[in-house]
């Protein structure tokens, strides 16, 4: 057997078989790693690397074949701290070479895919450049920061022929699948109302602080990049950089994307019909943040309403849960989470139904990357668990809600010509600015 069969048989065994990518001692991979011949090693690197990136990073570094060879982060103190972890943990970090500056990253001839953990803002233009680079590219959700964003990253894929993973992991967890072939099974009988909640209490806005200048080692001209040029503020900067509209859209665009997916999935929804979004910033109006932490959206669709509810700083959520996807039918709801999923029977049901609560037994994100990278062997993008046209899909959903909240209006969408019936609102929200001298490519 080649080495490239070995490979995707063996990422096929750990796929299909159900094991856990999390509970396999890092010995084992490395077993499989000595026996994968230097010609079909996958080399990686990562562009941005605080968060999220991070996680894929170590996510990445289980998958048998895969070597870290290049980072890029705007702020050293993060890129001497990731390469002290993997000292660390006996990875030789010699071997990997440290950039300010992603272009540069991109101009690494012997890097094969890339992680693109930034903030949301930088996402289309990372990924558009990584594919003209004749990289792949696992691009963290939302895959776009605007509706034309994410328009021009599914063309950019197809023009380039890449492979394009987007970071909504829990594609890959068995039972999100098993909740949706229920859903799908036809046993709730008709769904009326699907109902998407977020209540995530230790997300909370900083306070209001002065600006400032940037701390030592952080390159704040990379990190604003295509963004509305701003005086350094803290508030503003890493994690929190979610809370600005500048970056990113709040938890629609957060969490959202996760969650909004499988909503849209178990319904086998495309776009809605008319958008309205309400809420502010009601909870925490004296903290530093754009987004509302309060949000309700409803979107309608053919046969039946999407309601999603958000809240920052509290988890009392709908069913006893601080997130998760309420199918709601004739004979019964499904409700479905991160956890895992349940039926609850309708009481003058007679169909005997319900499902006690069934709990998830595996690691998404580890799946997610053994998914993405036999993809990237094979070439068979068809195979991968969420391309960017899904990324994009979800990404574009969520971008509707917050133009209704933003613009204050109820939105018509028009399916055909993919833009609302307002052309004002087209105008003014379809795609932000760029600034800085950075401009969108036309692909």
């Amino acid at each position: 057997m080649s080495s490239r069969k070995q490979f995707l048989h063996q990422s096929s065994l750990l796929l299909g078989g159900g094991l856990l990518t999390g509970a396999i001692p890092n010995e084992t991979f490395t077993i499989f790693k000595n026996r994968i011949a230097p010609s079909d090693q996958l080399n990686i690197g990562a562009i941005g690397i605080n968060g999220m990136g991070w996680s894929n990073v170590q996510a990445a570094l289980k998958v048998p074949g895969v070597n870290l060879v290049a980072v890029c982060d705007i702020d050293k103190s993060v890129i001497d701290k990731r390469l002290k972890e993997l000292s660390a943990k006996n990875i030789d970090t010699s071997k990997i070479k440290t950039y300010g500056d992603y272009r540069q990253l991109l101009d690494q001839k012997d890097i094969d895919a890339v992680i693109i953990g930034t903030p949301d803002h930088w996402h289309a233009l990372i990924m558009i450049h990584a594919c003209e680079a004749g990289k792949d590219v696992y691009v963290e959700k939302p895959v776009g920061n605007s509706i034309i964003e994410c328009r021009t990253m599914v063309a950019a894929q197809q023009r380039y022929k890449r492979v394009v993973q987007g970071g909504q992991w829990q594609r890959s967890q068995q039972h999100f699948k098993d909740a949706v072939d229920f859903v799908q099974s036809g046993q709730l009988g008709n769904i009326r109302t699907v109902k998407v909640w977020c209540y995530q209490g230790w997300m909370r806005p900083q306070p209001v602080v002065a600006d400032s200048a940037p701390p030592p080692g952080v390159d704040y001209t990379q990190w604003l990049g295509p963004a509305t040029t701003r005086p350094f503020n803290a508030s503003r900067f890493h994690f929190h950089f979610r809370w600005f509209w500048d970056y990113a859209g709040g938890l629609m665009t957060d969490w959202g994307v996760h969650l909004l997916d499988y909503a849209l999935l178990g319904m086998k929804a495309g776009v809605p019909k008319t958008i309205d979004g309400m809420g502010g910033k009601f909870a925490y109006p004296e903290l530093s943040e754009e987004t509302p932490d309060t949000l309700t959206t409803i979107y309608e669709f053919d046969g039946f309403n999407l309601v999603w509810d958000s809240a920052m700083g509290i988890d009392n959520g709908s069913y006893g849960k601080d997130h998760g996807i309420a199918y709601i039918g004739n004979n019964g709801t499904l409700v479905l989470n991160r956890g895992g999923w349940e039926v609850i029977e309708e009481r003058q049901s007679k169909n005997k139904i319900s499902k006690p609560f069934e709990k998830s037994s595996d690691n998404g994100l580890d799946k997610h990357w053994l998914n993405f990278v036999s993809v990237v062997k094979s070439r068979k993008t068809e195979d991968l668990h969420c391309s960017i046209q899904a990324g994009a899909h979800v990404a574009t959903v969520a971008q509707m809600g917050n133009i209704s909240y933003r613009s204050g209006l109820k939105l018509a969408w028009d399916k055909d010509k993919e833009k609302f019936t307002n052309e004002a609102i087209n105008k003014q929200y379809l795609m932000k600015e760029y600034h800085n001298g950075y401009s969108l490519p036309k692909v």
